[in-house]
C-alpha cells in the first residue's frame, strides 16, 4: 500500500472535505481519503488499480486540483 499527502489549495469548508472523501473513495485500489481545510492538505491510502496519476486527474475533474 501506498501513502501520499497532497496540497490543494481549493480545500475552504466542511462540504470540500465531503466531496473529496465521498469521490476519491469511490475510485478502485482506495483506502482511506482524510482531508483538512485548516491545512488544505489530502491524505490518501491505496493500492493497484489506484495509482497517483488517476487520483490527480479525478482530483482535478472534480475541481480540486493538488497543487504543483
Amino acid at each position: 500500500m501506498t501513502t501520499v499527502t497532497y496540497s490543494v489549495p481549493n480545500i475552504s469548508c466542511m462540504h470540500c472535505i465531503h466531496t473529496i472523501q465521498s469521490e476519491v473513495s469511490e475510485l478502485a485500489g482506495i483506502k482511506s481519503v482524510k482531508a483538512d481545510a485548516a491545512s488544505k492538505k489530502v491524505e490518501i491510502v491505496f493500492e493497484s488499480p489506484a495509482d497517483e496519476m488517476k487520483i490527480k486527474a479525478l482530483m482535478a475533474e472534480i475541481n480540486y486540483p493538488v497543487a504543483a
